[in-house]
């Protein structure tokens, strides 16, 4: 695969399937970028990967959306596939230009071209909300709205008519969702699920304090009654995930919801600290369940296991002094330009009986048994599902101080659920470092390559001196 051609590292952009046989995700532009970023780069470029040539391809199509980060995109089979892209945020490089879209496009597949669809009665500028297609309609829900003087969070919900183009405000009946943004919204045969997401609420003057949703609602027609919606409050049942936000969220075969990573933070009045995650979880909405999701490991682990249960009865002594296998920890170091080590730690469990003692070779030697291949710790990682394979895509995660953003991709076939498989691997020269930047003088760029910042483009409806809290992503157009 050329490296060139590979979108370099971001978070908060979009990851959707083709229509076709191709994964597609539109994120970045491809340029070179240094390791040591003190500014925020946002884009809206498109980049497709091929599943079958294992190949991203940059897609250069003429007036796209202006650049954003934060915003949804969805993807329905109307007029040959199109991808539809709503909302979003705007900073410059220094964050002092910052700004929420209201603004709706249409990527034509077909035709490869964009157009803006320009409608009424829509919802207000935001990012952090969730949008999915439901029959020949966009359900929007959710968000939030940041300006220099407050913020808001939305519980509203809006659909937008794919054939003839209106929006239209719902007020389902029954106790819905708080206000919150990032949370999980997914179809099933059910209904439309919403589960957790994030908010906060000001205590006092300076002082905000974040809640980590974890409750769940269902959200359906109501029966005979067209036009009219009703929020149903549910308490599944299972192993549930726990209280995270920034996780990313797909639809896995059989009509369940998956749910991977993100990152649970523990506030105080003046710190922030994460801890970032890396687990699988699946919601059946038929039986209103939650399950994590176990891999199996791959079948001659499996075989290895299963003869080593025959040997237990002889062995059985021998198991008893050694004692049971112990978690393996993987460290590894990145290196910036300026000299900065960050040192990545996980600690991996091996999928069978470990026949040799980890390693201490200070070169970090691999031991008999090699360690579990998978997706590091992260948030604001891009899912999507073809073929019953789920590809996750880069995503972002915090090293002291330091926010590092990922281009790394792994699949892992769903039905099989055996291990993960890294298509392309993190390369520790390219890593992006995202820090807030105190200077005054980083030059600023312009917002709109397509679309306009001005008010006949809907470019964005506030203009503050703080970025939001999802500012540092990139545009996945």
């Amino acid at each position: 695969m050329c490296a060139a051609c590979l979108p370099i590292g971001r978070s908060g952009s979009s990851h959707s399937p083709f229509p076709d046989t191709r994964c597609q995700q539109d994120p970045d532009c491809g340029k070179p970028m240094p390791p040591a970023l003190s500014t925020t780069f946002l884009y809206n470029e498109l980049y497709v990967y091929n599943i079958r040539k294992d190949s991203w391809t940059k897609v250069d199509i003429p007036s796209p959306p202006p650049r954003r980060c934060a915003h949804q995109a969805v993807v329905v089979p109307q007029g040959g596939g199109q991808l539809w892209v709503f909302g979003g945020e705007f900073a410059s490089p220094s964050g002092e230009q910052f700004y929420h879209y209201k603004d709706l496009w249409v990527l034509h597949l077909a035709t490869k071209t964009w157009e803006q669809v320009k409608s009424t009665g829509g919802p207000s500028g935001r990012s952090g909300h969730r949008m999915v297609a439901w029959k020949r309609q966009l359900i929007l829900f959710g968000g939030f709205h940041e300006s220099a003087r407050d913020y808001i969070y939305y519980n509203d919900v809006y659909t937008f008519n794919l054939d003839t183009f209106t929006w239209s405000k719902l007020s389902p009946s029954g106790m819905g969702p708080t206000p919150r943004s990032g949370c999980q919204m997914s179809v099933t045969p059910q209904g439309i699920i919403i589960y957790g997401g994030y908010s906060k609420q000001r205590i006092k003057k300076d002082v905000d304090r974040g809640t980590q949703h974890a409750d769940m609602f269902l959200l359906k027609p109501e029966d005979g009654r067209e036009g009219k919606w009703v929020w149903t409050r549910m308490n599944p049942s299972g192993v549930k995930p726990t209280p995270r936000s920034g996780f990313s969220v797909a639809m896995a075969p059989n009509h369940q919801a998956l749910l991977f990573g993100g990152v649970c933070d523990e506030e105080e009045e003046e710190s922030l600290e994460g801890d970032f995650l890396n687990d699988l979880y699946f919601y059946d909405g038929s039986k209103n369940r939650w399950f994590a999701g176990h891999l199996k490991g791959p079948k001659s682990e499996r075989r290895r296991r299963r003869r080593g249960k025959k040997e237990e009865p002889e062995t059985a002594g021998q198991q008893a002094q050694g004692g049971a296998p112990e978690p393996q920890e993987v460290v590894q170091e990145v290196v910036a330009e300026d000299g900065t080590v960050v040192t990545i730690k996980q600690v991996l469990t091996t999928p069978g009986p470990v026949e040799q003692p980890p390693s201490e070779d200070e070169d970090g030697a691999e031991d008999a048994s090699d360690p579990v291949v998978e997706p590091c710790p992260r948030s604001n990682a891009m899912l999507a599902v073809k073929h019953g394979v789920l590809y996750v895509y880069g995503g972002m995660f915090e090293a002291g101080d330091r926010q590092v953003t990922l281009s790394d991709l792994y699949c892992l076939d769903l039905h099989k659920m055996e291990e993960w498989k890294a298509v392309v691997e993190t390369d520790p020269d390219a890593q992006e470092w995202l820090e807030e930047s105190d200077s005054d003088e980083d030059s600023e760029v312009e917002g709109a390559e397509g679309g306009g910042e001005d008010e006949d483009h809907d470019g964005g409806d506030d203009s503050s001196e703080d970025s939001g809290a999802e500012s540092r992503g990139v545009l996945a157009s």
